[in-house]
């Protein structure tokens, strides 16, 4: 059987010997390509009073200068219809006014240096806060609510007010922004293109060149990560390239480099939270009131949802029987934020985690029983009306962790520890992770595939999945060959092509495995069906069977077709059963900090986390792995930076390299690493008892930033509260020791 088998991912030899193909690698295999590059805005907010282009022109190379005027449909790159591909009014540095088309890239970089604009600058809004204080919001403002929290905070012995701020995070994807767009004799447009949602690309791409969809096709050979930075902003750059190519007749590239991947596209959502939370005296969370604002940038993007997720996520692992929960999201002259892994879930989770790791020293609790003490049990439902499935499984995980990892008696050694090292302390935390799988757009939750079986017995599949290292085709050909009964190598996978399989959904929301494993499933039980009717109880070898059935004409392709059942939201009233099911999972933490300095190391990191019956175990961990890392980089690396001065730069993304953005890398990994799958944990109703893994693991590194916090705790006496903020970066947590010493 191939599903549950641990099988390196199929791309692994290409992608380590450099044979993997990427989009950008298809520009040496194709004739006669032209390069884009862009004329960025020097102003975070301006009017375009002139645009003249007939310098470039006149640089040797240039071919052509794409501007507003050559778009022949619609001049916009979002689905709100609030990014115009063309811009008369800029939104943030970097936006791009627009584009040289050169026959080299040298030559359109100097095109595009030559290109003359003049700007009326305007008042640009740069940091969060600044927005709050301005009103600045677009969008809905929806609201989650649950019982009565002025009852609630009556009937509490403490309560608690604060403000939690957190950052955002860039990507970092290893491959940049690429799009590759060529036209056939017919005026057709192929598009290869680095996307998580081919489809999306298509109708934009369409919308700008004012054909039906029919007229483009899209392809994604594979990804060099995404992360969510993929799943909208692809589309832009890829409109770019395709009027290019309608416009020249030309084969037309566009790839960023890295700063302008960096000072261009959106990032996650950085989130202010100000709280108000009570307890009972025994340390039960009885009500909480907060307000979230996102830092949506310049446009809306994905941050509605993002929001809608965020706030559906607040709750976490814990019961809160009186909660609202109010969402807004900000406007300001910032790259437009989008969606990153988790989706708003880690932003919602921090609020209430960060509110748990400040409370408990107030109330005179272990924060590990403050925890525990508040897990959902069985019958109980989240503030948005969906009953929580299985919530043992926390207490299981939690259990498990406490048992493998010694908790009690390496907590004894912490404390012997730091009573004698004065000026370097360690902590250990544990935080508990309930993240929901499913797209709260419900309509979104569908999938198709296609599966061709040939006269030789081999196997072709399609899906509308794509593939951007998390080993989402590796699952698809395990549950095919599992489906059909069949060796894995009679089994090959296609690449994602909207042509081949229509209207797919992103690869995201962690669903991707469900969706299209499902449909893939379906598709080969079709064939599997006639396969079995035709052989009326003979034991047929494979191949064999395959090739009489064809001479029977009996059909061996089939379209599969897949859609989540029992889920429904309102989003208007923010309720409803939004999620398939809940990923657990459940971390120990342990670090040491140097008190002079404010550095840091994680000392050991345990895992316990849910993914089902995995369908693919090797796989799987590592994910949980790399989440569980990026999630780290998130909390206590990575601190973007802009200006907020009122000198010429305002506006501009300060921490534009790997220089000046630290990412986490091998030196930033645990001492210690044991990963864990809980056992006994098989799903119903989703292909093969498996649960969705990609994006719950990010949160899983919560633990290292509470952590961090009892480690800061252990310069104070007890009972202080530890502000830290988020990234926690030595610098950071320097100041906090500061504060609980003070």
């Amino acid at each position: 059987m191939s599903v549950g088998e641990a099988l390196p991912h199929e791309s692994a030899a290409l992608h380590v010997t450099g044979h993997a193909l990427y989009t950008d690698d298809l520009v040496h295999r194709t004739k006669d390509v032209l390069h884009a590059h862009p004329v960025c805005s020097p102003h975070a907010h301006a009017r375009v009073l002139r645009l003249d282009t007939s310098s470039a022109l006149e640089v040797a190379g240039v071919v052509r200068v794409l501007t507003a005027d050559d778009v022949p449909g619609i001049n916009d790159a979002g689905v709100k219809h609030d990014e115009p591909l063309f811009p008369e009014i800029v939104m943030f540095v970097g936006h791009a006014v627009c584009w040289v088309l050169g026959e080299t890239l040298e030559a359109a970089r100097l095109g595009a240096e030559a290109v003359e604009v003049d700007y009326e600058p305007l008042p640009a809004i740069v940091a969060l806060t600044e927005a709050i204080d301005a009103e600045s919001f677009q969008g809905n403002q929806p609201v989650v609510a649950r019982g009565d929290v002025s009852l609630g905070f009556g009937a509490a012995t403490h309560v608690f007010e604060g403000v939690t701020e957190m950052a955002g995070q860039e990507h970092f994807y290893l491959e940049t922004h690429a799009s590759l767009a060529l036209v056939d004799e017919g005026g057709q447009v192929f598009v290869q293109s680095s996307t998580q949602h081919p489809t999306e690309t298509q109708e934009i791409v369409a919308h700008v060149l004012g054909v039906h969809s029919h007229h483009v096709t899209v392809q994604c050979l594979r990804m060099g990560g995404g992360f969510g930075g993929k799943e909208m902003q692809p589309h832009g750059f890829a409109a770019i390239a395709a009027l290019g190519a309608i416009l020249t007749g030309r084969p037309v590239r566009l790839r960023l480099d890295r700063t302008h991947d960096l000072t261009m596209t959106g990032k996650r959502h950085g989130f202010h939270a100000s709280w108000k939370v009570g307890f009972s005296g025994d340390g039960r969370i009885e009500a909480l009131e907060a307000t979230l604002t996102s830092d949506g940038g310049w446009s809306l993007d994905l941050s509605e949802p993002v929001l809608a997720r965020a706030l559906c996520h607040v709750d976490n692992a814990y019961w809160i029987p009186h909660v609202r929960l109010h969402g807004r999201v900000a406007r300001t002259n910032k790259t437009s934020q989008t969606a990153f892994r988790g989706f708003g879930g880690p932003q919602g989770m921090l609020v209430i985690e960060d509110i748990l790791g400040r409370c408990a020293p107030l109330l005179g609790l272990d924060p590990i029983a403050l925890r525990s003490s508040n897990f959902y049990v069985d019958g109980q439902a989240t503030p948005y009306g969906q009953v929580v499935r299985h919530p043992e499984r926390v207490a299981a995980a939690w259990e498990q962790v406490l048992t493998t990892a010694s908790v009690a008696q390496r907590r004894e050694e912490i404390s012997a520890f730091n009573a004698t090292h004065p000026h370097t302390k360690r902590g250990l935390a544990l935080t508990p992770l309930k993240f929901g799988i499913a797209f709260n757009f419900t309509s979104f939750n569908q999938a198709g595939a296609l599966v061709h079986v040939y006269k030789d017995g081999s196997v072709l599949i399609n899906h509308g999945g794509t593939e951007m290292g998390q080993g989402l085709h590796t699952k698809m050909l395990q549950v095919a060959a599992t489906t059909l009964g069949i060796p894995l190598e009679k089994v090959r996978l296609a690449p994602t092509r909207t042509d081949k399989v229509p209207n797919t959904s992103a690869t995201a929301a962690s669903s991707s495995a469900d969706l299209n494993g499902g449909a893939v499933k379906n598709a080969c039980e079709q064939i599997l069906t006639r396969l079995t009717a035709y052989a009326a109880g003979r034991d047929i070898p494979w191949d064999e069977l395959v090739r009489e059935a064809y001479f029977a004409r009996i059909q061996l392709w089939a379209a599969g077709f897949y859609r989540t059942e029992g889920i429904h939201w309102d989003a208007a009233a923010m309720q409803g059963h939004p999620f398939k099911y809940f990923a657990y999972g459940v971390a120990a933490a342990e670090v040491e900090i140097d008190g002079f300095t404010g550095a840091h190391r994680t000392r050991r990191v345990d895992i316990v986390h849910d993914v089902g019956d995995s369908l693919s175990p090797l796989v799987d961990i590592g994910q949980i792995e790399g989440g569980f890392v990026q999630g780290l980089g998130w909390l206590t690396l990575e601190d973007l930076r802009w200006d907020e001065s009122d000198g010429p730069g305002r506006g501009r993304l300060m921490t534009q390299s790997a220089s000046t953005y630290k990412l986490p890398s091998f030196s930033e990994l645990p001492d210690e690493l044991n990963v864990a799958l809980l056992e006994h944990a098989t799903e119903d109703g989703v292909v093969y008892g498996s649960k969705a893994v990609g994006e719950p693991p990010l949160m899983l590194a919560f633990a290292v930033r509470e952590a961090l916090r009892e480690a800061v705790g252990a310069f104070a006496e007890p009972g202080v509260s530890v502000e830290l903020a988020s990234p926690a970066t030595p610098e950071a947590v320097f100041w906090a020791i500061e504060k609980v010493r003070a």
